[in-house]
């Protein structure tokens, strides 16, 4: 009888590809091991939420960071007040005048994820101004075409097309704008496929990832974008399907990474967005961490504990 090899396996295997034949490299901010070109497969079927086990994942924070840029936010100041930090070295005053941004001030991060994800290309000014109706909003661009159905209908976005639309992509790079950012995105550029008018899956290029701290976070929040953007639209999730480019290992995370090679993968979780029929909201950005219920709940090995490479 055939074994099935866990999907967590494609992650540890990364890591022990990139540690046996990637190259030592001098980045930006230090030594690193690099390899480039590389994809994983995960199925988001009957509520999976791939959460990685052989370490835990904050997946409360990445649940608010989600919500966040789904909500086109740029200042750091609103995820400290949810006990998030993961923005907090790239929006210290340091690290913003490194950027040369000298102006703006502690804590806004400029036109970054969110604000391209709802107001493409819309000028920025500060994190407290009020952009709606600005720039072009790629999510609700495919939240109207995902809700149009196969042949386009009321709202169906996508010339027309609807649910069966190859146009149903939201980009984070903007080279007009990438100076006024505090760091230049990493996952740059998703694309949402439907199939047999049903099954909603989500593939994202990614053009640098951290995988010992970033990688496990990507995969967790734009499976459950996924997952929320079926329940949203009427669909079910059905697959995330994930491409990297560079893709590289600090020289601190190595010993640690190891550690977590060792570890045998438990079950992923399986969730379900506001319960069983429930109500969908009224925008995606309304949902909050009160609508993820627990099918199978998450359990993981230890935390792997990695310091930020800003």
């Amino acid at each position: 009888m055939a074994t099935t090899v866990h999907p967590e396996t494609q992650y540890l295997d990364l890591i022990r590809h990139i540690l046996d034949r990637g190259s030592r490299e001098e980045g930006r901010n230090g030594a690193v091991y690099t390899s480039f070109g590389h994809s994983m497969r995960f199925s988001l079927k009957d509520g999976v939420w791939p959460l990685l086990t052989t370490k835990k994942v904050a997946w409360k924070a990445c649940f608010h960071e989600l919500m966040w840029f789904l909500g086109g936010k740029t200042d750091n100041r609103l995820l400290q007040a949810r006990g998030v930090h993961i923005w907090d070295a790239n929006a210290s005053r340091d690290f913003l005048d490194g950027r040369g941004l000298t102006d703006r001030w502690e804590g806004d991060l400029g036109p970054i994820y969110g604000f391209q994800w709802r107001h493409w290309n819309a000028p920025y000014d500060t994190c407290d101004d009020n952009y709606v109706g600005e720039g072009v909003d790629q999510i609700q661009y495919v939240i109207d075409a995902l809700r149009g159905g196969a042949g386009g209908g009321t709202g169906g976005g996508a010339g027309g097309e609807g649910r069966s639309s190859r146009r149903l992509l939201v980009s984070a790079w903007n080279p007009g704008q990438l100076d006024e950012m505090a760091l230049p995105p990493c996952h740059v550029l998703m694309q949402f496929h439907v199939r047999e008018n049903r099954y909603l899956s989500c593939a994202l290029y990614q053009r640098s990832g951290d995988v010992g701290l970033g990688v496990p976070f990507n995969i967790a929040s734009y499976s459950m974008l996924t997952h929320l953007m079926a329940h949203h639209c009427g669909l079910e999730a059905d697959e995330f399907v994930y491409f990297l480019g560079n893709t590289h290992i600090y020289e601190s995370h190595v010993e640690v990474l190891r550690e977590q090679m060792g570890r045998v993968p438990l079950e992923f979780p399986r969730v379900r967005i506001g319960g069983e029929g429930s109500e969908v909201r009224d925008r995606i950005e309304d949902y909050e961490l009160s609508d993820i219920e627990w099918v199978r709940p998450y359990e993981s090995h230890g935390v792997v504990k990695m310091a930020m490479v800003a």
